[in-house]
């Protein structure tokens, strides 16, 4: 039963954390008003900086779990086919 109770506890935390407040929320564009804290983008510099790291990280992820699900390796002691296999 605890363990129930801490749980919701972090989720509230945790919703309550993601939230902006709101003097940020006036600070930033309409795209961003309620999920980020701070003052919004300077320049469009800034907007070019985060769809780069964006890209780059969603690449990223893409291949890890591809690489991760079907490696390519053949043989059967490779280090990815053990966390692959449960056995």
């Amino acid at each position: 039963m605890k363990k129930k109770y801490a749980a919701t506890l972090l989720l509230l935390t945790i919703i309550e954390m993601v939230q902006a407040c709101p003097v940020c929320e006036k600070q930033q564009p309409a795209i961003t008003r309620g999920i980020t804290h701070g003052a919004g983008p300077q320049s469009n510099w800034d907007w070019i900086i985060v769809t780069v790291i964006s890209i780059i990280t969603l690449a990223t992820l893409f291949y890890s779990v591809k690489f991760l699900v079907k490696p390519g390796e053949k043989n059967s002691n490779h280090i990815k086919n053990s966390i692959l296999n449960f056995n």
